[in-house]
C-alpha cells in the first residue's frame, strides 16, 4: 500500500477507470442488487484500486482534458450510432431520422451548453463549460452556447453578458450563439402537433396542487383533443390568467412525477421577443426539441438531470423528430461555498458581500476579479475529471492550480502591508541607487524591472523585534538581515519610539553583504513607494458545509467569517507597478500573489490578494 497516497484522489480515478470501461450508468445500473452482486462490485472496485496504484496513476497524475474527452476515453457513442447507447429508445422512425442527421451533420459531434441566464457563472459551470466545449474540440467537433431563455421573470440583460464574457475568459468561442427564443415558433407548432397526437392537454390544476410527491391525477388528463387545442389557443391569446391553464404532456418520469408541464402564461415581456408571447414553454419541453433542431449529438447534463432523461426519449419520439442522446455526469462542488443563485443574492442583501463578482464568492466572475487565471480553473477542472459521481472538493486544491500558473506568469515586486520606516545612516550614495529586480528570479531570461534604492526603506513590521522569540531569523539587536535584491545586510543602530512607546522607525548601518558573515534572512523592502489599497481575503464561511442544517443549525447566513476580509487602506508597494491595469497580476515577494482591482483609479491602485505563497508568508 502507498499510505502517502491521497484516497479521495484516488477514488476520482477509479471512478475514471469504471467509465472508461463501462460508460455512463443506465436506469438498469441504478436498481438495487442482490447482496452477492454487491460484494462481487465491491470486490471488483477494490482490484480496480489496487490496479490503479500499481499501475503509478496516483494524486498527482491526472489524465489531461483531452485525453479524458476523446470519445474512446469515455466510451460515448459515435454520432448516428445512438441507438447503440444504453437505454436510447427506438422507434420505426428512428434509423431514418439518424440517416437524415448524418447528411446534415456529416457525422460531426455537436455538444452544447445550455445556461438559463438568471445568474451568474460559478466553479460548477466552469466543468460543464469544460467538458462540453472540451468534448466538442477533443473530437474535431462544434460548440453552441444555447441561452435557456424561457422564463422572462428572472433573465435580465446583464446575465446574458456576463456568461458570454465567461466563456470567453476560460478561451473557449462557441459555435453559434443560440436561444430557445430563437425556436418559439416552431416549439409553437410542435405543442399543437403533440396535441393533435393525444400526447398532451390543457390542465387546469394550480400549481400548489401539483407539488409534493403523489399529486392527484389531473381530471382533465382525457379532455377531447379539440378542446384542448381551442383552449391552448386561447392561452396563447391572452385568455386565462397566470396559473389558471398549463399544457401538460402525458407521461411519467423517473422520478414518479406524472404529467410534467409543457407550457404555462406568464405575462412578462420577454428581452428579445417583447410581448409577442404570453405562454412560454418549460425546460422538460424545450431542452431536448432545442437539441433536436441544433442536431446535438451529445446532450451532457450533470446527474440530477438523470430523472428527466424519459422525458427527453419521450418526446422527440413522440414527435418523430431526431433523438439525441442525454450524458450525465457528477457536477462540481466546492467545500466552504454558497453558489445558488438565491443564497447569493441574500449575502448581497445581507451586506455579506458587495454583488455577484465579490472575490470572496465561487462565482466566475468573482473568481477573475480575486485574480483566478482561467488556465488554472481549466487545469482544475481537469484533475477532477469527469465522474459519473458529484464531486466536493476543498478549496486549496483549486488554490494549488492557481499557484501553478502564477508561479510562471505574475512577475515579482515588492509591497509592504505594515510599514516600518529605516533610516540607512552610512547610505553608501549621496542620491538613491537603481537596483535591478528580476522579473522571475529563477529565470533571469524574462527580464528585469528597475526600482530606486534610497537611505529611506520601509520594512514590514513583522520582519523587526526588539525581543526576538528562539528561532527568529530576521532583523533584531545583534542579528543582522540582509535586503532582497540590493547585496547590502543592515545592522541595527537605534530604535526610535513614540511617546507611546511604540516603535517609529529604526537607524541601521549598511555593509556589502559579501564583506562579512551570511545574514541568517533576507527581507523584502520598499523606497520611494506608491501608496496603496490592498485587500486580503478569506473564506466566506466557517463550516465546509454552511448549508447543510446538520453542521450550520442556523443556517448559511449564520456561519459567516468575520475575517474573511480585512483591508490595508495604507500599503506601500514598489513603483515598478505604477502602470498596471485591472486584473494585471504580481507576485508580491514573500506575501502572495495579488491582481489588480477594476476599483483601481490613476491615483490609487487597489490589490486583492489571489492567494498567499505555499509557504507561511511569516516566514524566510
Amino acid at each position: 500500500m502507498l499510505k502517502w497516497a491521497d484516497g479521495k484522489m484516488i477514488k476520482h480515478e477509479v471512478d475514471m477507470q469504471v467509465l472508461h470501461l463501462l460508460g455512463p450508468k443506465t436506469e438498469t445500473d441504478l436498481e438495487k442488487k442482490p447482496k452477492v452482486a454487491k460484494a462481487q462490485l465491491e470486490a471488483a472496485d477494490r482490484k480496480t484500486a489496487k490496479d490503479v496504484v500499481e499501475n503509478g496513476e496516483t494524486a498527482g497524475q491526472t489524465l489531461s482534458l483531452m485525453e479524458q474527452l476523446r470519445g474512446e476515453a469515455l466510451k460515448f457513442h459515435k454520432p448516428g450510432e445512438n441507438y447503440k447507447t444504453p437505454g436510447y429508445v427506438t422507434t420505426p422512425h428512428t434509423m431514418d431520422l439518424l440517416k437524415q442527421h448524418l447528411e446534415i451533420t456529416g457525422g460531426q459531434v455537436r455538444t452544447r451548453f445550455p445556461p438559463e441566464p438568471n445568474g451568474i457563472l460559478h466553479i460548477g459551470h466552469a466543468k460543464a463549460i469544460n467538458f462540453n466545449f472540451g468534448y466538442a474540440k477533443a473530437n474535431n467537433g462544434i460548440c453552441f452556447l444555447r441561452f435557456d431563455d424561457t422564463n422572462p421573470e428572472k433573465e435580465e440583460a446583464k446575465f446574458f453578458t456576463a456568461i458570454c464574457d465567461m466563456v470567453a475568459w476560460l478561451g473557449y468561442t462557441p459555435y453559434k450563439v443560440t436561444y430557445a427564443s430563437d425556436y418559439f415558433d416552431q416549439l409553437y407548432a410542435w405543442a399543437i402537433e403533440l396535441i393533435h397526437r393525444g400526447q398532451a392537454y390543457v390542465c387546469h390544476q394550480r400549481g400548489e396542487e401539483l407539488k409534493g410527491h403523489n399529486p392527484p391525477p389531473s381530471p382533465w388528463r382525457d379532455r377531447p383533443v379539440e378542446e384542448s387545442l381551442l383552449l391552448f389557443e386561447a392561452m396563447r391569446r391572452g385568455k386565462f390568467a397566470e396559473g389558471e391553464a398549463t399544457l401538460r404532456m402525458k407521461l411519467v418520469m423517473e422520478d414518479g412525477k406524472m404529467d410534467p408541464v409543457a407550457y404555462r402564461i406568464k405575462y412578462t415581456p420577454h428581452h428579445r421577443t417583447g410581448d409577442t408571447w404570453c405562454i412560454y414553454p418549460t425546460y422538460d419541453y424545450t431542452h431536448c426539441l432545442c437539441d433536436s433542431i441544433e442536431h446535438i449529438t451529445h446532450s451532457l447534463c450533470t446527474k440530477e438531470f438523470q430523472a428527466r432523461r424519459s422525458s427527453y426519449f419521450w418526446l422527440c419520439n413522440a414527435l418523430d423528430v431526431y433523438c439525441p442522446v442525454q450524458w450525465e455526469y457528477g457536477r462540481l462542488n466546492l467545500h466552504y461555498a454558497v453558489v445558488s443563485k438565491r443564497k447569493i443574492l441574500q449575502l448581497v442583501a445581507a451586506g455579506a458581500v458587495r454583488d455577484w463578482d465579490d472575490p470572496r464568492l465561487f462565482t466566475l466572475t468573482a473568481l477573475q476579479r480575486r485574480g483566478f487565471p482561467p488556465e488554472a480553473i481549466n487545469n482544475f477542472c481537469a484533475r477532477v475529471g469527469v465522474t459519473v459521481s458529484q464531486t466536493t472538493m476543498e478549496p486549496h486544491l483549486l488554490e494549488a492550480c492557481v499557484r501553478d500558473v502564477l508561479n510562471d506568469t505574475a512577475p515579482r515586486a515588492m509591497a509592504v502591508l505594515e510599514p516600518l520606516q529605516v533610516t540607512i545612516t552610512n547610505f553608501p550614495a549621496v542620491k538613491s541607487l537603481d537596483i535591478q529586480v528580476p522579473n522571475f528570479p529563477a529565470d533571469e531570461t524574462k527580464g528585469f524591472h528597475q526600482v530606486p534604492f534610497g537611505s529611506i526603506v520601509f520594512i514590514e513590521r513583522t520582519d523587526f523585534k526588539e525581543e526576538p522569540e528562539p528561532g527568529y531569523k530576521r532583523l533584531a539587536w545583534g542579528q543582522p538581515a540582509g535586503l532582497r535584491h540590493t547585496g547590502y545586510v543592515i545592522e541595527l543602530q537605534h530604535v526610535i519610539k513614540g511617546p507611546s512607546g511604540c516603535v517609529e522607525s529604526l537607524e541601521v548601518t549598511c555593509r556589502r553583504a559579501d564583506a562579512g558573515e551570511k545574514p541568517k534572512a533576507f527581507i523584502h523592502w520598499v523606497s520611494q513607494p506608491l501608496t496603496c489599497e490592498i485587500r486580503l481575503y478569506e473564506r466566506l464561511f466557517q463550516h465546509k458545509n454552511p448549508e447543510d442544517p446538520a453542521e450550520v443549525p442556523g443556517g448559511f447566513l449564520s456561519d459567516l467569517n468575520p475575517a474573511s476580509l480585512q483591508v490595508v487602506e495604507a500599503a506601500l508597494v514598489d513603483c515598478s507597478v505604477a502602470l498596471a491595469k485591472p486584473f494585471d497580476k504580481f507576485q508580491f515577494e514573500r506575501l502572495g500573489y495579488f491582481s489588480v482591482d477594476p476599483d483601481s483609479s490613476q491615483g490609487q491602485l487597489v490589490f486583492n490578494r489571489t492567494v498567499t505563497l505555499r509557504e507561511d508568508p511569516g516566514k524566510v
